[in-house]
């Protein structure tokens, strides 16, 4: 899994595998794309407003936290 996050745009993109087929982008809603093929498969997560959808305004990092250990990592956002 990759999450990437671009400040120019404000966008976030959280992708779960690399596109193997021919995909079909999917609004959910003004903020919400996900891309998904036919079968179903899930292959990624666009956040659009990112800053709004993540919650960062006043935090600018992302928590990434494995809840089985409960280890957690901190990472920053980049800001423009």
């Amino acid at each position: 899994m990759r999450f990437t996050y671009d400040p120019r745009y404000n966008i976030a993109y959280i992708r779960f595998q690399e596109k193997r087929s021919e995909i079909e982008a999917v609004r959910i809603s003004d903020e919400l794309v996900v891309d998904m093929a036919r079968d179903g498969t899930i292959y990624g997560i666009e956040l659009l407003n990112a800053n709004e959808q993540l919650g960062r305004e006043e935090e600018g990092k992302l928590v990434v936290i494995n809840e089985a250990t409960g280890e957690q990592v901190e990472l920053p956002l980049a800001v423009l």
